[in-house]
Order: C-alpha cells, then structure tokens, then sequence
C-alpha cells in the first residue's frame, strides 16, 4: 500500500508539473543532450564497479549518478529533466537486471525528487545575477536547500520501502545509511551543482566532469572495498580483525591519557538450540538483530564488534565502573525485549523472544594491560557467568576463582 499511494501522489505531482512547463528551446535541448551523453558515458565505463557496488551493499545504495539528475533538475525544464533520468534509470534496470516493479517505483522517485528540486530552484530565482559576496552566500544557500530537498524525496520514499520490507526491526542505519553514505551523497550532489553551473557557463567543461565522476565512482569502490576488510558480512559490524585495530588505538590512548576503559563479551546463552530448532538462516536473523541492538545501546564513542560464533565485543572508553555495570545490564535487558521475526526449518513465520545472555566484563588496567589479556580475563567473567546460571553480568576474577562484581547502584 505505501508503495502503490506514493507512486499514485508522485504521478499527479509530476502529471500537473509537466501540464503547466515551459516551452522548450534549443538551447534546453543542447543541455539536455550533453547530460544524457555525459552520464551514459558514466555509467557505461563503471557498470562492472557498480555491479560489485550493489552486490555488496546490504542497506541504502547511494547513487552515484545524481551527479547527472540533480544537475538536469538545476537546468532543464521538468519535461527534460524526466528525460534525464529516464536515460539514467534504464540504463541502471539493465545492468542490475531488477524486477520491474523496483525500476517504475525508483524512476518515479527519482523523477518526483528532481521536479521538486527544480521547482524550488527556479522560484528562488534569478540565479547568478551579481557578483558581491551577499548574491553569493544567496546562491550557495538555494542550491544547498535544493540538493537537501532532493534527497529528502529519496530518503522518505526510498527508506520508507525499505524499513516496510524489512524481516527484522528497522534501523536508522539500515534506512538512512551510515554517515559516509550521507557524505557520499552530498558530495554527489555537490558535483552535479558544478555540472550545472559549468553547463550554464562553460559547457565544454562537462566532459571534465565525466571524467570526474568515473574516479569519483571507483573511488567509491576502493572505500567499500576497505571497509568489507574490516566488516563481518553476516552482521554489518566489525569483524575481529576491524575491531582488534581499532580496539588497539583506543588502548594506546587510554594507556597515555590515563582515562578508563572497560570490554564486554556479550555471549548469547543456548544459541546451538536456536540454530536446532529453527535452522541456521534464523541463527543469522539472531545475530543481525543483535548486532544492531548493540549498536543502538552503546554510545557513538564505543566500538562494537562480532567476535565469532555468537560472541559480541564492545570496548568502553573513557567508563568508570559503576557506568560500566549499567551499560553492560542495559545490553542484557535490551537482548532480552528482542522480538525477532524470521522463519523456522519448514520456511513458516516465526518469532524468537526472551533470549538471554552472558555478558562477562574486563577493565584496563586492573583486569589486563594489553587487548590479548582483556579479552582473557572477559572470556573467564563469561565462563562464570555461565556457571552461575547465565542471564548475568560477571566481571572478571582479580585471582583465580575470585567473582569482584562492583556493588550494584
């Protein structure tokens, strides 16, 4: 239903913006024939970066060429600019070869987004009629307004399908993408401004940037290819080897600073039962959830990781013990709400609820100097976690055998 009303309200917005257009002139049809050459020639020379792009990505994809669109919503009339991304779009359907209905939908997105973009646009003008600092403060700021209309489009419709066609409890992450992907797509549309404004003044300029945007493009590659170094695939967070970095330059400066810090292992109990009773694809819906429960909890500050198996990792920086505790009793209770979605063996509905977990806690330096002997010491505080029933927080042995929780607040 959100899908069918919001093509059906895009439809009518763009059916009463093509009713009342501007007449064409050649010039418009100059324009419009240097963007459509310029981001097929983008698109052509990185299908196979944006294939692997795609293939990769587990949450919002940012499009790369909004360069083309957003610069087509600045300077073209609202038939052209539809045009514009027509081109674009089918271009994209053959190469990510997605159904039907997903290429009606983001072309209609797409379209809506940039008419609007231009509508606001245009009735802010006229545009680049001074030269003082005042006309352009003036102009920076309606471009600035306009690129963050068009991606505001995007973000509701885009997300929105995407938070309605989740298995699992959405995220701010999973819907709006993570900071980098925001930057990402300012950045994109801060070069399609440039196109524009070259594409108004010196048009020969464009082919430089399509140039741009190839490097552009395959930069973008090069940093999701870093990242899936450091990212563990089933869940989205770090991996053992992106966490133990990481975990190592905190220690490094907590060891200068003289500032406290804390590790929790966070062990979800009985998990083997999990993966007997509903299958392993459930297991994994587990352990997605979890992983985003523990990004929610923790503070920006802090670095969660997967450890292996169903073992969690998270360093606390700059914690004293009592806060330490509390956080740690936080993820435990927020573990235990979870009501996750999945399916079981014979691929019916199912929900997962009430899991509990052991969560075995380390400080620097009273349970360990470096990460090797932190994570010695969380791994035997989970070991007596398990003894004493699970479904508790353990902080590790001062001596062997020895159980030094802090009193509780």
């Amino acid at each position: 239903m959100f899908m069918l009303g919001s093509e059906a309200l895009a439809a009518a917005v763009l059916a009463i913006s093509l009713a009342h257009s501007q007449a064409l002139v050649p010039r418009d049809w100059v324009n419009f024939g240097i963007l459509a050459v310029g981001a097929t020639v983008h698109i052509q020379l990185t299908q196979r970066q944006e294939e692997r792009r795609r293939n990769r990505k587990k949450t919002v994809l940012i499009d790369l060429t909004a360069v083309w669109t957003f610069s087509a919503a600045m300077i073209l009339p609202v038939p052209l600019i539809l045009f514009v991304i027509f081109v674009v779009r089918l271009q994209h359907w053959f190469i990510a070869r997605r159904p039907a209905h997903n290429f009606i939908f983001s072309s209609i997105t797409h379209g809506l987004a940039g008419v609007l973009a231009h509508l606001t646009y245009t009735s802010l003008g006229p545009h680049f009629s001074g030269s003082g600092w005042s006309d352009f403060l003036y102009e920076f700021g309606t471009i600035a307004l306009t690129g963050a209309i068009y991606e505001a489009i995007q973000i509701v419709y885009v997300g929105g399908a995407l938070a309605l066609g989740m298995s699992s409890e959405p995220t701010v992450r999973n819907v709006l993408g993570s900071p980098a992907d925001n930057m990402l797509e300012a950045i994109t549309i801060g070069l399609g401004a440039v196109t524009a404004i070259l594409l108004a003044t010196v048009p020969p300029m464009v082919a430089v940037m399509a140039v741009v945007t190839v490097v552009f493009n395959r930069l973008a590659e090069l940093d999701q290819l870093q990242n899936d170094v450091r990212t563990d695939p089933k869940t989205g967070i770090l991996n053992m080897r992106g966490w133990s970095e990481s975990a190592e330059r905190a220690l490094e400066r907590t060891a200068r600073s003289g500032d406290q810090l804390a590790l929790l292992m966070v062990d979800l109990d009985h998990f083997k039962w999990i993966n007997d009773t509903f299958g392993h694809p459930a297991g994994d819906d587990v352990l997605r959830t979890v992983a985003q429960t523990l990004d929610e909890v923790t503070r920006p500050s802090d670095l969660v990781g997967r450890f292996g198996g169903e073992e969690f990792l998270i360093l606390l920086p700059d914690i004293d013990e009592e806060a330490t505790w509390e956080a740690a009793e936080r993820i435990r209770i927020a573990i235990a709400k979870l009501h996750i979605v999945t399916t079981d063996k014979r691929g019916d509905p199912a929900t997962i609820a009430d899991r509990t977990t052991s969560i075995g806690v380390a400080r620097h330096p009273r349970h360990g100097d470096t990460l090797e002997r932190l994570l010695h010491s969380a791994d035997a505080a989970v070991y007596l976690a398990k003894e004493n029933g699970r479904d508790q927080v353990c902080f590790a042995p001062d001596t062997p055998g020895g159980l030094t929780p802090p009193a509780a607040p």
